[in-house]
């Protein structure tokens, strides 16, 4: 039953943040542990049973793996902040246990055999150090005279700590029935309230949202953008809940974020560009992402002059421009966000041949709102994937080679399953750590067809 305590030998990471062990030996009952390691030997206390399968903490340590580390975070424990997965973790040791699950992603889901893989993947890669000394605090209501917290403001980065703190650059907060903000406990709407989160990015850590009680709102958004804006947004009590993640966005009426502090948009650099961007609006969360994935989807599909493209989902356009300065030809975006789709129009608008269309790619697909030929795709749907119908319209326009850029290495490895069934092969895939400190991965694929 819940509560109950068990000692395990823990097997290898799963997709979730966890890993497999089982209880009565090599063919027992299977135990999902969080906060453990590869060969560690635990006790673990059970958090959930389910029909085939139990979920755990490992709440003792008795054999730790030579990977272990204390968690910088003091609340990166079983039963606190559910945010980090892998504070436990070396650095190198959350590259090898990401490589491992898009590995077996790839095997159970996709059909790649280890050989097919060895052929097109190495290792999960990781993104520049992003951690530095805030310019100085950003108070909402404080005067400037106010003292910054002795824990608000991000230390100087040492090793690893540079890569693996200080880089989420958008981050929500819940708020309790008290008004404290704090982040939610795994699987859970408990909210832990927090003084500090050491992922977040050092301009985030200088505001004093964390210090403050907030009555009237249900959760807050921080955004700091590679252009130095920083911005709050709230999400008033009562109304109706966003979608997961770290963006308010999207509630329409008075379910919408009101502005609490920072500008109306924020600037972001990526790609030889400027963008202006919504706050509330979707951007790469890691100030390396939208660069680091641009350069892999134009090293992959190398765009030539005359190459006519389609970028689906493709929010503010971010991979459309990139492939536009290259190909100099139409290129056509899909998406369905009116937040997504603005910030598209505007930011794109000095490329003559590039085309909005406003529309949930399958609609666009299978009714004709865009149509082929089309030599580049690149897909790069939400965390749920693509699924079979815009995978095999995709592959009946028939275009050269479609470049796909993923969140989820499970929901990838089923749409590679449905591409490689449509007689279309996997030439080459690349993972980064956009994600340090967590179970997430991105992913970028190349696809020919055969």
């Amino acid at each position: 039953m819940e509560g109950d305590r068990v000692e395990v030998t823990v097997g290898a990471p799963a997709h979730g943040g966890h890993c497999v062990a089982r209880i009565g030996g090599p063919h027992g009952r299977v135990v999902f542990v969080r906060h453990a390691l590869p060969g560690e030997r635990i006790t673990a206390e059970i958090t959930e049973i389910h029909r085939g399968y139990l979920r755990a903490d490992a709440v003792e340590i008795h054999e730790a793996s030579p990977d272990r580390v204390t968690p910088p975070c003091p609340y990166a424990h079983p039963g606190g902040c559910g945010g980090c997965d892998l504070q436990h973790a070396s650095g190198d040791a959350q590259l090898r246990w990401k490589t491992a699950v898009v590995r077996e992603q790839l095997t159970r889901l996709a059909g790649l055999t280890p050989e097919e893989q060895d052929q097109i993947f190495v290792r999960v890669e990781p993104l520049p150090p992003t951690l530095s000394r805030p310019a100085g605090p950003r108070f909402l209501e404080a005067p400037p005279s106010t003292p910054v917290p002795e824990n608000g403001a991000a230390a100087e980065p040492a090793g690893d700590e540079a890569r693996l703190l200080g880089w989420r650059s958008r981050i929500r907060y819940a708020v309790d029935a008290a008004g404290r903000p704090g982040l939610l406990q795994h699987r859970s709407h408990q909210v832990v309230p927090i003084d500090r989160c050491l992922i977040a990015h050092p301009g985030i850590q200088s505001l004093d949202v964390l210090t403050h009680e907030w009555p009237d709102v249900d959760a807050l958004q921080a955004v700091a953008s590679t252009g130095g804006d920083v911005v709050v947004l709230g999400r008033p009590s009562g109304t109706a809940a966003p979608a997961p993640g770290d963006d308010l966005a999207e509630a329409a009426g008075e379910g919408a974020p009101t502005h609490l502090s920072g500008p109306a948009e924020v600037t972001e650099q990526a790609a030889g560009r400027s963008w202006r961007i919504p706050p509330e609006g979707f951007w790469q969360v890691h100030p390396a992402a939208a660069d680091t994935l641009v350069g892999a989807v134009l090293d992959m599909v190398r765009p030539a002059p005359g190459e006519t493209a389609w970028d689906l989902y493709g929010g503010a356009g971010l991979f459309a421009a990139a492939v536009a300065g290259r190909t100099g030809a139409r290129v056509t975006v899909v998406e369905s966000s009116p937040t997504g789709v603005a910030a598209a129009r505007a930011n794109l608008a000095d490329l003559p041949h590039t085309d909005i269309v406003q529309a949930r790619v399958d609609v666009a697909l299978t009714r004709r709102r865009i149509t082929a030929p089309v030599d580049l795709v690149v897909l790069d749907p939400p965390r749920a994937g693509a699924g079979a119908r815009v995978v095999q319209a995709i592959a009946a326009a028939r275009p050269r080679a479609v470049a796909y850029v993923a969140c989820d290495p499970a929901a990838l490895a089923r749409d590679l399953k449905t591409f490689r069934s449509a007689g279309w092969r996997v030439v080459q895939l690349r993972a980064f750590d956009c994600f340090p400190m967590t179970q997430h991965v991105e992913c970028v694929a190349l696809l020919v067809p055969a």
